[in-house]
């Protein structure tokens, strides 16, 4: 099996197995699916990091309103007593005032940590280092550690506009935030590997030939970006220790 080395620009994300015998639309929508889930994952651990301190997500017309605002338009958290967490809340006031404050006992909050800590670690690119690949399968199984833990604290599950909830259901709207320009539109994906494009239509062989026992960088961009930067074929210690090198010979023979 061959392993794809996969990079977003510099930033290296995942390693995955697959065949040269593979056609390459397959390699794209699995390589993006994977990328796409990865990002998933690290957007529900952002808010249940807050919805551990802060309670679960108020209404959208209840959002960014402080107390006064919300007692003078006779606004109610219609959820706020129907998803309470296991074991009671005690009141923590969230700051951006996105969320209403129901901050779960210690204990539920360390199952919340636990399960961050555990799916995080299953998708971390520091993975790359240690030559773990990663699948769609287990980026499934970090989101539902993920899934099984918010169950486990909210019993009656979280409100229907909570964002986790959202992006549980796969309904999330990333519309105008940093994160909807991370994510890689399937229909615009694109797949390079040492500076051309590999091209849907074909086998994955046709550009990285039949040797099913190697290891390649590969780099996935989307339409319109342009051609990503080619791979340095000399790394930067070796090419400090070349400069090193050179410098001590011109030395050598400024002497002699």
């Amino acid at each position: 099996m061959v392993v794809l080395h996969v990079k977003r620009g510099d930033d290296h994300v995942f390693l995955y197995e697959t065949s040269v015998n593979t056609d390459t639309d397959t390699v794209i929508r699995e390589l993006v699916s994977v990328f796409n889930g990865r990002l998933k994952v690290q957007r529900i651990c952002m808010e249940m990091e807050e919805l551990a301190e802060h309670g679960t997500m108020l209404p959208e017309q209840m959002r960014q309103l402080n107390d006064d605002q919300i007692e003078e338009l006779h606004l109610k958290d219609e959820w706020a007593d129907k998803c309470i967490p296991m074991g009671g809340f005690t009141f923590n006031k969230d700051p951006l005032c996105r969320r209403n404050g129901q901050q779960p006992n210690e204990a539920m909050r360390k199952v919340l940590e636990k399960a961050m800590a555990d799916a995080k670690a299953m998708i971390d690119k520091n993975l790359c280092k240690t030559n773990t690949v990663l699948t769609l399968k287990i980026v499934e199984e970090a989101l539902n550690i993920l899934r099984g833990a918010v169950m486990i604290v909210y019993p009656m599950k979280l409100p229907p506009h909570d964002t986790i909830q959202m992006e549980f259901i796969n309904m999330e709207d990333l519309t105008g935030t940093q994160a909807s320009k991370e994510v890689i539109e399937p229909s615009k994906a694109q797949l390079w590997f040492a500076g051309h494009q590999v091209l849907p239509g074909k086998q994955l062989k046709d550009y990285l030939g039949s040797n099913d026992k190697t290891k390649v960088v590969v780099k996935l961009n989307q339409l319109g970006e342009g051609p990503p930067g080619r791979e340095q074929v000399v790394n930067e210690q070796l090419r400090r220790q070349m400069m090193a090198a050179n410098f001590k010979r011109q030395e050598e023979l400024r002497v002699s």
